[in-house]
């Protein structure tokens, strides 16, 4: 996460709203005031903001250390527990927060058949990944990102989302109309803005509310030749990861496959 500067009527505000943007508790940032603030006189004229600065407090390399390790203890008892045979491995994955390149953490659970941990969609996966961090956090008193897949799942899914964006984007340019896909979690809809965002013919936006939440793939020249104005969107960052192919859809609703994952 990079240095955020955040402005309030008050310190305390601005504090308050920095915490809830980042989703952080007080403990994980270091806060530098940059400006107080003044209040205003008459009506509040010449009422000045509180100015702020947040940034990221970085557990040391011997924290991280135990905060892995932690990690792993609690992953691979959640395994056994759940009477699957598979083994953790420590791994490299992208941050599914979006605040780095890369998690700090990352575990692949190897072994055979795990679909069952894997869930709909990654459903169970994500469940497990959710409950790790609760637990790690709660026994390190640290809270960093950590990633958990199983058989490369999330690899595979990842390479399929860039491909169909890919095709959904051809096809929008092709027919001039905008592609709505089904509704997914925020991670796999930055994953779709990010392979997206340099294709000068295309634009994205998320539309909806909580799970129904979506991304629409819209065309930047409307029917009379006038430009669109593309919004912003969950990530204007370039695509760091390798583009693959798998993944179908049916009609105008994306309905992926089964296969490879």
């Amino acid at each position: 996460m990079d240095v955020l500067e955040i402005s309030g009527k008050t310190v305390d505000e601005a504090v308050q709203k920095a915490l809830s943007q980042l989703g952080v508790t007080r403990d994980q940032v270091r806060i530098t005031i940059i400006h107080e603030g003044k209040a205003g006189g008459f009506l509040g004229l010449g009422a000045e903001e509180a100015r702020i600065k947040v940034e990221p407090i970085s557990p040391e390399k011997e924290k991280m250390g135990e905060i892995l390790e932690v990690a792993k203890d609690t992953l691979e008892t959640l395994v056994k527990l759940m009477d699957i045979e598979g083994t953790v491995v420590i791994d490299t994955y992208p941050d599914e927060t979006g605040e780095q390149a890369n998690a700090p953490i990352g575990f692949n659970i190897e072994g055979d058949d795990l679909g069952i941990l894997i869930g709909r969609r990654g459903q169970t996966l994500a469940s497990l990944q959710y409950i790790v961090r609760l637990i790690t956090g709660h026994k390190t008193d640290t809270w960093v990102p950590i990633v958990i897949d199983a058989e490369g799942y999330k690899q595979r899914r990842i390479e399929a989302l860039q491909s169909l964006a890919e095709r959904m984007a051809d096809n929008v340019k092709l027919k001039g109309t905008a592609f709505t896909l089904e509704p997914m979690p925020a991670y796999e809809r930055r994953i779709i803005h990010m392979t997206l965002a340099d294709d000068p013919s295309v634009f994205t936006e998320s539309i909806g509310d909580g799970e129904s939440r979506k991304v629409v793939i819209r065309p930047k020249q409307a029917g009379n030749g006038k430009p669109r104005t593309a919004p912003l969107h969950e990530n204007n960052g370039r695509s760091n990861y390798s583009n693959g192919r798998p993944g179908g859809y049916n009609n105008n609703r994306s309905n992926y496959t089964r296969k490879p994952y």
